[in-house]
């Protein structure tokens, strides 16, 4: 099994790692979520992400105002609670689905949501955490992740800057293994909220590795990302054909994983190193003009523009030294077709 840990929070990788996120994409169906695994694991995906959480671990179950839901695409489950008891993945069906990962040697990690879900993943060995954005404002748990030296992962959608920083303060009290994802909270997210150009920023602020963790419907934000510095993209992945899971309606099929993937290891390849841009290969040096013999030239003949020419290929004098040779005397006898070296001309 490769080990994605170290790379997420490498600032040198270079590698764009893509973690699948399952979320809530089963409807509440063990079958069809380890479908899901089974089709993410013939996919070989770099990172499989679950959510670990319970109804009450999240919310109360209250119908006031404030927990109400006002998202068109959740509003049939009326309040967070009905909506959380009908997202969450139960945690049984994690430990059964993380020993089939295991088992095929696919690399996963989770969010985790308070104390007890970071304790259940322990006993399961989690290698790395994520921090919701939503649960950025929570440092008593950021604060208890960090005691366990993992990567950590933190996602920015619905932090304010404050509060970036003091969750990267709570973290540095005990290592610096850190990432963090650009995340614009919507779902889907359109281009215009998105704001990519801050990666750039961010890394820069923040001298860590940043992300994109991309709610829309295509990769295109995901490839721009890469091109700011992204190096770890997260997205939601479902079954091809599921229209009805909790959040189907801003995931993608998980048969376009390595589509996807694909895309992002070409745009940074594309990207390349950071210089000028000015850098050809000997072939197509010598695929430019030069100067060579058009005439045959006795010794101590002159050179002129009867007997020499500037043509392909590029073995001969480059172009500059054409006006500066010419009426100048050759030291030997020289062919049609030989590249005019500067060693062939009396000084």
């Amino acid at each position: 099994m490769k080990n994605v840990f170290k790379k997420i929070v490498d600032i040198k990788n270079k590698e764009t790692i893509l973690i699948c996120e399952i979320s809530s994409n089963h409807s509440n169906n063990y079958s069809k979520l380890k479908k899901l695994i089974l089709k993410a694991i013939k996919q070989k995906v770099d990172l499989v992400k679950f959510q670990v959480y319970t109804p009450d671990t999240l919310t109360l179950n209250f119908n006031s105002r404030e927990f109400l839901i006002k998202n068109k695409n959740w509003k049939k489950h009326s309040n967070l609670y009905r909506l959380f008891k009908k997202s969450h993945t139960p945690w049984e069906w994690i430990k059964k689905l993380i020993k089939i990962l295991n088992n095929n040697n696919i690399n996963w990690f989770a969010s985790a949501f308070d104390q007890s879900s970071v304790d259940f993943l322990e006993s399961l060995n989690c290698k790395a955490y994520k921090i919701a954005s939503a649960e950025i404002t929570d440092v008593n748990l950021i604060n208890y992740i960090a005691k366990k030296n993992k990567p950590i992962i933190l996602s920015t959608g619905m932090s304010e800057e404050k509060d970036l920083r003091l969750a990267i303060k709570t973290i540095k009290k005990y290592h610096s293994k850190f990432a963090i994802l650009k995340c614009t909270s919507n779902y889907p997210a359109s281009y215009k909220d998105l704001n990519l150009s801050s990666i750039k920023e961010i890394k820069n602020k923040y001298k860590c590795v940043v992300g994109f963790s991309d709610h829309t419907m295509d990769n295109l934000a995901a490839n721009i990302s890469v091109a700011f510095g992204s190096t770890i993209v997260e997205k939601h992945f479902k079954l091809d054909k599921d229209k009805t899971s909790t959040d189907s309606h801003f995931s993608l099929p998980i048969s376009s994983y390595n589509v996807i993937k694909k895309s992002l290891n070409n745009t940074s390849l594309c990207i390349g190193k950071e210089n000028l841009g000015f850098k050809i290969s000997k072939e197509q040096k010598n695929s430019r003009r030069s100067i060579y013999i058009s005439k045959d030239i006795k010794k101590n003949n002159q050179l002129t523009i009867k007997n020499i020419k500037l043509v392909r290929p590029g073995f001969g004098l480059h172009p500059k030294f054409f006006y500066k040779v010419l009426g100048k005397t050759v030291k030997q006898k020289l062919y049609f077709g030989f590249p005019l070296k500067l060693k062939y001309i009396n000084k």
